[in-house]
Order: C-alpha cells, then structure tokens, then sequence
C-alpha cells in the first residue's frame, strides 16, 4: 500500500504492485470492480529507475482534491477555453491572429459540446483492448487499485496532480473524464507522471464533432495542441483524432 506524502502518510490512496502488470490482469480487475469497488490503474513512471515516481514515492495529495461531484463538466472546459485562447499584444509567443489561427474555426468563441454518441462495442471491452495496446508499448507500467466508483473519480482518490500547471485541483478533469465516459464510453486504463490514457469507443468519425471534440480536448489539455505535432492547430489536431479509439493527453 501506497502512502500520502500529506498528513504523515495516514491517507493510503493506492495498492501498488511490485512489478509491471499484464494486460489480462487489468481487463480481469475491471470486470471485478462493480463488487471489489477497487477501480485498476496501468501506472507509467516519470522515472522508473528512481521509485517509480510518483506512485511508489508517495508523490500523491488526495487531501488536496475537491469532490468531482461539485464541478460542471461544460462549465469547465468554457472556462478553460476562455483562458487558453485570451489574446495579447505582449504575449512573447504568439501574435493575437496567430493564437486565434490554432482554434480556428472557432477563435475564441467556446463551441456547444458533442451529444452522446453510441459505441459500437462495449467500453469495458474497448478498455481491455486498448489496456494490451499499452502494455506493449509500455511494458514496465505497474498496477494500481483505487477504492473509487469509476475510472473518472480514481484519479481525484489517487490524490494525482498530472495537470497542476494548469489547475492542481484534479477532481476538475475528474469531472471532464466523467463526462466522456457517459457521451463516448471512455474509460481510464492508464496514468502517468503527467499524462491520461483514456480508451474510447465511441470516438466521433464526422468532421464536424470531431472538431467540436477537438475543441474540448484543447480546453482540457492544451498542450495536446500547442506542443503536439506539427501544425499546431486544432483542425490539424482533430484530422489526427477521427475514429481513434484512445485519446491521451499531456501536460507540460
């Protein structure tokens, strides 16, 4: 069992296995949570070599968390969409056309949400295939159990705080995630240092909700964008997204 750093190590937000878990293992996990309660995590290391940071260094602060629960998923990414597309004639980076190029077509006007999309086969099955997917290419990620009731809230109970840079209050992407899991069968099969990989199955084919979904990802995780691959804008980025059936996020 895995300790806070905060409060002397009396919060115990994470079981941790001691060497890296097998696909089947996970797949097997989630198909027991609705009785075990305990939501399974494939964990990547900032550092494997230097305690696995932060999972088995305690680097964890659930106590500094919100509840997931008090935060409006749309609200959010509105106002997250504000902050990131704000113009600056002193922004040293970028001129105000140039920021309002990357979310074109939409600029700085926040876009309606996506409506619920049906998934073409199950999200836990989906979750599994892409859990294998991950492990391979991931293969010394480890297993963590959180005591939460979904994938979305594990990552509030884990006390992670991958996105701080932007927001270190987690039960506010907690809350985005869990929107995802009910409009496009998402689910979290794996966290790292600064990084979420979510299976999804049912991810937008058109090019119009792929844009919108494009636009709620940006909102969510800019750096996705800004610092993805080349051209950094939002049209290039939703063309990279259509039909995919993982989405993974990064946080400079």
């Amino acid at each position: 069992m895995i300790t806070s750093d905060e409060d002397d190590g009396a919060v115990q937000p994470l079981w941790l296995s001691d060497t890296p878990a097998p696909a089947e293992l996970w797949a097997r996990l989630l198909a027991e949570h609705s009785t075990s309660g305990l939501w399974p995590l494939l964990l990547d290391a900032h550092d494997p070599g230097n305690e696995f940071r932060p999972w088995a260094s305690g680097e964890l602060f659930p106590e500094r968390m919100s509840s997931p629960h008090a935060h409006d998923p749309a609200g959010l990414l509105a106002r997250w969409w504000n902050e990131h597309t704000k113009t600056d004639e002193d922004d040293d980076l970028l001129t105000p056309d140039k920021r309002l190029a990357v979310t074109a077509p939409f600029g700085k006007t926040w876009p309606s949400p996506v409506l619920r999309h049906e998934p073409v086969i199950g999200p836990d099955e989906m979750g599994a295939q892409y859990a294998r997917v991950f492990t391979e290419q991931h293969p010394q990620a480890r297993l963590g159990l959180v005591a939460a009731t979904c994938g979305a809230h594990a990552l509030t109970a884990l006390g992670w705080d991958g996105p701080a840079n932007y927001d270190n209050d987690t039960a506010k992407f907690s809350a985005v995630v869990r929107d995802w899991e009910h409009r496009f069968g998402a689910r979290v099969v794996a966290v790292g240092f600064d990084t979420l990989h979510l299976s999804v199955a049912a991810p937008p084919i058109e090019t119009e909700d792929t844009l919108l979904v494009a636009a709620e990802h940006f909102a969510f995780c800019p750096d996705n964008v800004w610092q993805g691959s080349p051209p950094y804008t939002l049209a290039a980025y939703a063309e990279r997204i259509v039909g995919m059936n993982s989405w993974d996020f990064w946080w400079d």
